[in-house]
């Protein structure tokens, strides 16, 4: 995700990293395809968890889902979602308490 905006091709606004999937809320820049992004991130990051671990292997799910927000309106409280879902999922009592997130508007 880093690369994907550090290199321009998106604006990231929200993401959190939770067990098992990834949410991510930002708006594609230049001529880059949702596809293309979505499969730079996911191959960039599979080599390093793959190297991390030292194993080889699959570590995403073939394919993605996606939501278009139509309305700046609705950007803020999308990213307030996102950034819930630990406490959501019972991982955290509260996101002060987790570290893999972030947020425009925080």
């Amino acid at each position: 995700m880093k690369y994907e905006h550090d290199a321009g091709h998106v604006d990231s606004l929200a993401f959190v990293v939770m067990p098992d999937h990834l949410h991510w809320l930002f708006y594609l820049r230049g001529d880059r395809t949702l596809s293309e992004c979505v499969r730079n991130v996911k191959g960039q990051s599979a080599r390093l968890v793959n190297a991390t671990l030292c194993r080889k292997g699959t570590v995403w799910q073939k394919g993605f889902y996606d939501r278009a927000i139509r309305r700046d309106d609705d950007l803020v409280s999308v990213a307030q979602y996102i950034v819930a879902n630990p406490c959501r999922a019972g991982i955290v009592d509260s996101i002060r308490n987790y570290t893999l997130w972030d947020a425009t508007w925080v």
